[in-house]
């Protein structure tokens, strides 16, 4: 009898657990992940598909309609939201005939037996983001309008939804109440937005925010760390009768409560965007990354919800690939947000599943690298008078962010950072002979000098690579330049400390807050 019940047991929570995971597909939860492509060097798209189905990722969020990325996506389960760049949003605003015209060539063309799978198309990206001042405030509705008309048009606007990805600075909570039930949109932009959430909510379509835990962390030593993360044992925040210990749930509730006040109590919100970067800032790091995550996938796929709205929460990571060539204004880490590395590896293990267990991701498979040679700082060079600009001039078009403070390579010597910087130019352009010179500081070896921690890549050659246009990558030599203009005289001294109040590093500080981020095109 007791091997009976037993069995009995085992069959109920075996069918609980199926019942679970197909209730879940049925309505269209699951995990999705931004796929951002501003990278030098990309990953063949058909090999990254094929990376997302063995992983099992069922929702995939792209910032453009890119139709290589498209065209490898083609046949595939995956469900798709197409996005249309913010410089794209005056022109579709003005004109529904271009707004027909890119519904026609991006959706329409490629809904066929064996096409795509798309679900949804942004209209912008975090176009009402307090630093764009305004810019796109006046064409995010009227584009969105005509977006959605022309797929109502086509005799599509019952399966596709066009929606907005907002900033979480879209709302807040007074500083005289600092809880979620005091949230609110914010005063200059509430009108507009209640329009959009109307206009929304009338096509059943779901409102979208991005919404970042580590950037309360960032900037700001005063915030209690664990509450940034989804197993702290920090005091909770005290709401009503309601408690809150973690920032995610006490953001997504401010939003909830802002749109109940609205009177939109029952709004759909998507997550678009939500993750954790792994390189760039003292709190970016492999080991917080992989706590937020699981935590974040145990907590919105268990149904517990959030303290004011129980049910599976609908969430996009951020992001799938680490993109190389991302504006660093809003601080070094911008680079950093993928869950696998830029040749495809994963960085550390993720269950998909929700249930915290360590599991193993799937690597991209058939990658080819550039030959097995670094370009770094020559050893028996003595006359180091252009050094700091060599290294300055590297890293402008190159991707310096790992020796920042409190980044992986942060604690390299003087010799080591040249060696960085050099090889990050050298490999980004492609291993050309004489991008390894830099005034005859720089040789080529074929041992590599990667240390503990930091590594000196060689990048993949199977890819298509950005040109690298004037502007391109700036900001990223800015950092590693003003330390270098100050150590240069005397290369046996310690790198200088950190300043905090650097006004530079203060500058890109302020706007990583406010989530800054020319993000995608």
């Amino acid at each position: 009898m007791a091997q009976e019940n037993a069995t009995h047991h085992y069959l109920m929570t075996l069918l609980f657990i199926i019942i679970f995971f197909l209730s879940m597909s049925s309505c269209g939860y699951g995990v999705g992940v931004n796929w951002g492509t501003m990278a030098t060097h990309q990953l063949p798209p058909k090999n990254v598909v094929k990376m997302l189905q063995e992983n099992g990722f069922d929702k995939l969020k792209l910032f453009d309609a890119d139709e290589w990325v498209m065209a490898a996506l083609l046949g595939t389960d995956i469900e798709v939201m197409l996005a249309i760049p913010n410089n794209m949003l005056e022109e579709i605003s003005k004109d529904p005939k271009v707004a027909d015209s890119w519904v026609y060539e991006n959706v329409t063309s490629y809904l066929y037996p064996g096409g795509l799978n798309i679900k949804y198309i942004a209209v912008g990206n975090e176009p009402f983001l307090k630093e764009y001042n305004g810019t796109y405030l006046m064409y995010t509705l009227p584009a969105l309008k005509n977006i959605q008309t022309s797929l109502n048009n086509a005799g599509l606007g019952s399966s596709i939804k066009a929606t907005v990805p907002f900033n979480a600075d879209a709302y807040y909570s007074p500083d005289s109440n600092l809880v979620p039930s005091a949230g609110d949109f914010r005063p200059e932009v509430r009108d507009l937005t209640i329009e959009i959430i109307n206009y929304l909510y009338t096509n059943n379509a779901p409102f979208t925010v991005n919404i970042y835990p580590f950037l309360s962390l960032y900037g700001n030593d005063h915030f209690p760390f664990d509450f940034a993360f989804f197993d702290g044992n920090n005091k909770p925040l005290v709401d009503g009768n309601l408690l809150y210990t973690n920032v995610f749930d006490a953001n997504l509730d401010t939003l909830l409560y802002a749109l109940e006040k609205a009177g939109y109590p029952d709004m759909h919100v998507i997550i678009g965007e939500v993750g954790w970067p792994t390189d760039g800032d003292k709190n970016a790091n492999i080991q917080n990354a992989k706590r937020f995550n699981n935590g974040l996938l145990k907590h919105c796929l268990s149904g517990n919800g959030t303290p004011k709205r129980k049910g599976i929460i609908d969430i996009y990571l951020f992001s799938l690939i680490d993109e190389n060539a991302k504006s660093i204004a809003p601080g070094n880490f911008e680079r950093h947000w993928g869950i696998f590395e830029f040749d495809g590896k994963p960085k550390y293990e993720l269950d998909l599943k929700g249930f915290q267990g360590d599991e193993g991701l799937v690597a991209v498979e058939g990658v080819k690298y550039m030959e097995k040679q670094w370009c770094i700082l020559d050893p028996d060079i003595s006359d180091l008078h252009y050094l700091a600009g060599s290294i300055d001039y590297a890293c402008s078009l190159s991707d310096c962010t790992a020796l920042g403070y409190g980044s992986s390579c942060n604690g390299l010597s003087l010799e080591g950072n040249a060696s960085y910087a050099f090889n990050m130019y050298y490999q980004v352009h492609n291993q050309k002979d004489w991008d390894c010179d830099f005034s005859g500081l720089a040789i080529l070896s074929d041992q590599d000098p990667s240390e503990k921690g930091c590594q000196f890549p060689v990048m993949i050659s199977h890819a298509s690579c950005l040109g690298l246009h004037k502007g391109f990558l700036a900001f990223g030599g800015v950092y590693i330049f003003l330390v270098f203009f100050f150590t240069i005289v005397d290369s046996s001294k310690p790198l200088p400390s950190y300043d905090p109040n650097s006004p530079l590093l203060a500058s890109a500080s302020a706007n990583a807050k406010a989530r800054y981020q020319f993000k995608q095109k």
